[in-house]
């Protein structure tokens, strides 16, 4: 018995704990998830839900009870929220026949004891794909069974619930079958095989189907199973021989044993059911079944006793082949036998209006020869077959028994096959036969029905300028497969002008074998290329032609020898030229240009010093022309320099022109020229009273000239032809003393001029000053409106004439004149 102290004790313990089941709330939290959420997704804030303070929560000890083992959720103390620690699969919680899946937690907050109940329903997700419990399924029906039977199939099973789940079947395209889709009790889904059309083992024996199950899901899953089905065999099937009646011809003495022939019988059955056996059938007479014998077996009929052609003829025999299927069927023949006389004479062949040789262009249809054959035996002896070789365009038509005619049944082409050896051969149905044979030889006769044809279509026919006249550029011959005059080739040239200049003027071609020649020398910095086309022409009615492209290519040769045009004089290749030995170092002192009539590559320049009074006082470059100092003239240094300049280009081998340049060097001041601008020469020495009275002079005689130019020009001045074209020159400078002046033209009896030439180098186009002798010089220009020709030497230019005057005191005055559009001849 306990004491009193133990049992207040205990009624102490059970009022607490029952103070403390009133503090628990019992109320359930119900949610509802998907399945396979991410790690990490927040199911709700629970603190929210249950009416924690976050605060205090973060505080007191928290626990979740652990489900089948796994902890998927947790509480974070922090925010309050209930989140997924592991992924939820509800077919690996639930059953998979369950329609609801909930899992029952128990939330436990301890300090004090406080207990809630938690229910988290789990939704079902199309994550499964239907699967067949067999991935391959066979069926057996036989090809005797009915259209509409039905034959059950192994079903689908997908995890997934509900809509998710197998919703329907389908069965791959076959016109034999289709499906009967059935609903279960439970709501699972099956399917039947119906047999839609009977079947036939012998136009197919096996079928393959794929078997295909669809869930409900969005998007929807499937899974296939293969269905083979095999067709077993019914003897519906007779047996059948190849032909119905069999006609077969003996010679009489035949050897006993003798195979006459081998009968085939075929049964598209299969088994027992395809098994045959031959036999004679009732009405075949005994007569006949002792001269023959079948085997049952392999439908072998052989010779059993004596064949005497005086007592028969021809006889029938009437055979029958039955399967060995449980329902024997069979199928008949009939063999003829004819017995046949012992062939001993040959056939023979008689031929006339026989045509030796005939035109390729002839029609199909035109007789070659008449044929005739005969043989003496009768009976099979007596029929007689005939042919011809193969492959022949020929053909052997039957006008009446035993003759024959012998026709075109293709075209002929002489070129392919010039001649045909026509094999006539004839044989009889003797046994064994005799044949004989005769030959028939054709000749085809040719008509012009090739035209001549080139090797090639566009001949390229490179030719060196400085030809001579009349030398051999090339052979463009052509071919024609045609016999004699058909064959026969005549060249000649289309005419076509090029410049007022016929092709017949520039080129040959011999008429009979295409060789072209060329009738002039060809110069490259003329003519560049040549297009025409040469016809070849047979000798045929009527004839037939062809043409070709020809391309002559006029290759450069390095034949036209640098000009110098620059220093340019009137006494030759030597210039004279004066400069004041004051220039500074790098003075431009002259500068050679050369031009070269060749092609790009042949025209290139180059410079370089021949002799030279001093090497360390002037320099050339090579590429420019340019001479200039290297250093000052000092009072060593002559007073006469001279040097020859060489100008070569950049052919093989090259050729080359020089200039000698004869300097002399002046202490007093003189008008240095420079390749960019005129700047007047300072003097040494001036005084202040000789600077203002050169000034004043200079400024006085400037005035007077303009007003005089300006006369000159506006009393001189007409109006400007407006078609009239002045010729193409290259040199516009003319002497003519005592000559009318014309539009835009200078004259100058008492002052140096200085002439002007065009010269195109690396750097464009320049100017080439240089002294000429005193007289009247007219320096015409082409006016705007000038047609020029379509060649670089004549493209417009704009250049300007510097005019220089010395008046009295020896005082030089500098007058720039601008001329447009000069070109030289």
């Amino acid at each position: 018995m306990p004491t009193k102290v133990e049992l207040r004790e205990r009624y102490v313990r059970c009022f607490f704990v029952f103070c403390t089941m009133w503090s628990v709330a019992w109320a359930v939290t119900r949610y509802s998830i998907p399945e396979e959420m991410e790690r990490g997704s927040v199911v709700a804030n629970l603190a929210a839900d249950l009416g924690l303070n976050v605060a205090v929560l973060a505080q007191r000890e928290v626990k979740l009870d652990i489900i089948h083992s796994k902890k998927y959720l947790e509480i974070n103390k922090e925010t309050g929220e209930l989140y997924i620690v592991e992924r939820i699969d509800r077919e690996s919680l639930c059953s998979k026949t369950a329609m609801t899946c909930v899992l029952k937690l128990d939330v436990i907050i301890k300090n004090p004891l406080r207990i809630f109940n938690i229910e988290l329903e789990i939704t079902d997700i199309n994550d499964n794909a239907p699967q067949f419990r067999r991935d391959s399924i066979e069926l057996d029906i036989s090809e005797s069974a009915s259209p509409g039977e039905r034959f059950s199939l192994t079903n689908a099973v997908d995890p997934d619930i509900g809509t998710n789940s197998v919703k329907t079947y389908h069965i791959s395209n076959n016109e034999n079958f289709n499906l009967d889709i059935q609903t279960g009790s439970d709501g699972s889904k099956y399917a039947n095989l119906v047999l839609k059309k009977a079947l036939d083992r012998e136009e197919k024996n096996v079928h393959n189907l794929i078997l295909t199950a669809v869930d409900g899901g969005v998007p929807p899953r499937s899974g296939t199973a293969s269905i083979t089905v095999r067709v077993l065999d019914v003897n519906d099937n007779a047996p059948e021989f190849d032909r119905k009646i069999y006609t077969i011809n003996v010679t009489e003495n035949t050897p006993i044993g003798s195979l006459v022939m081998r009968l085939n019988a075929t049964d598209l059955d299969e088994g027992s059911n395809a098994e045959l056996s031959y036999s004679f059938m009732l009405y075949t007479s005994e007569k006949v079944q002792d001269m023959f014998e079948l085997n049952s077996n392999t439908g072998e009929l052989k010779v059993k006793g004596v064949v005497d052609f005086e007592e028969i003829k021809k006889l029938e025999m009437h055979i029958q082949a039955h399967d060995k299927g449980q329902n024997q069927l069979s199928g008949q023949c009939t063999v003829i036998v004819v017995v046949t006389d012992v062939n001993d004479n040959h056939p023979a062949i008689s031929i006339t209006s026989l045509k030796r040789a005939v035109k390729e262009n002839v029609p199909v249809g035109t007789l070659i020869a008449l044929i005739s054959i005969s043989d003496r035996d009768s009976g099979e002896n007596g029929i007689i077959d005939i042919k011809i070789n193969e492959d022949l365009p020929f053909v052997l038509n039957e006008s009446s028994k035993n003759d024959f005619a012998l026709v075109v049944s293709e075209s002929l082409d002489r070129e392919k096959i010039p001649e045909y050896e026509i094999a006539i051969i004839v044989t009889d149905r003797g046994t064994p036969p005799l044949s004989d044979n005769d030959t028939i030889s054709l000749e085809i006769l040719d008509i012009n029905d090739n035209a001549p044809r080139f090797p090639k279509s566009f001949y390229t026919i490179p030719v060196m300028e400085n030809n001579a006249p009349g030398s051999l550029l090339s052979s463009v011959a052509a071919l024609d497969p045609d016999l004699h005059e058909n064959q026969y080739l005549v060249y000649f040239i289309i005419e076509k002008e090029i410049a007022n200049t016929s092709m017949s003027m520039l080129f040959s071609i011999n008429p009979e074998n295409g060789d072209l020649y060329a009738l002039k020398t060809f110069d490259y910095e003329r003519e560049k290329e040549f297009l025409f086309h040469i016809e070849a022409r047979d000798s045929g009615v009527p004839p037939l032609s062809s043409n070709v492209t020809v391309h002559i290519i006029i290759v450069d040769q390095n034949d036209n020898t640098p000009v110098i045009v620059s220093p340019w004089s009137a006494l030759g290749s030597v210039v004279e030229e004066v400069i004041p030995r004051s220039i500074d170092k790098g003075h431009l002192v002259s500068k050679v240009i050369a031009i070269d009539g060749d092609s790009v590559h042949n025209s290139r320049i180059t410079y370089q010093f021949l002799q030279l009074t001093d090497a360390t006082l002037f320099s050339l470059d090579q590429y420019n022309g340019e001479i200039r100092t290297m250093r000052m003239f000092s009072y060593r240094d002559a007073r006469h320099q001279r040097m020859v300049v060489l100008a070569k280009d950049n052919g093989d081998p090259a050729l080359s022109a020089t200039v000698t340049i004869k300097l002399s060097t002046v202490e007093q001041a003189v008008k240095v020229y420079s390749d960019t601008m005129e700047v007047p020469l300072e003097y040494d020495i001036f005084s202040d009273l000789n600077l203002y009275l050169v000034i004043s002079l200079g400024a006085v005689s400037f005035l007077l000239l303009m007003t005089i130019l300006v006369t000159i020009v506006l009393k001189c001045q007409k109006p400007k032809p407006t078609k009239a074209a002045p010729p193409a020159c290259r040199n516009s400078i003319i002497s003519q003393r005592n000559s009318t002046i014309a539009d835009s033209t200078l004259i100058s009896s008492d002052a140096y001029w200085y002439s002007l030439f065009l010269a195109e180098t690396r750097k464009g186009k320049v100017v080439v000053r240089q002294p000429v002798p005193k007289a009247g010089y007219l320096i015409s220009s082409i006016p705007r409106s000038t047609g020029l020709t379509e060649t670089s030497e004549s493209a417009a230019s704009t250049l300007q004439v510097n005019l220089y005057i010395f008046s009295f005191m020896g005082v030089e005055k500098s007058y720039c004149v601008s001329f447009e559009y000069l070109c030289f001849c």
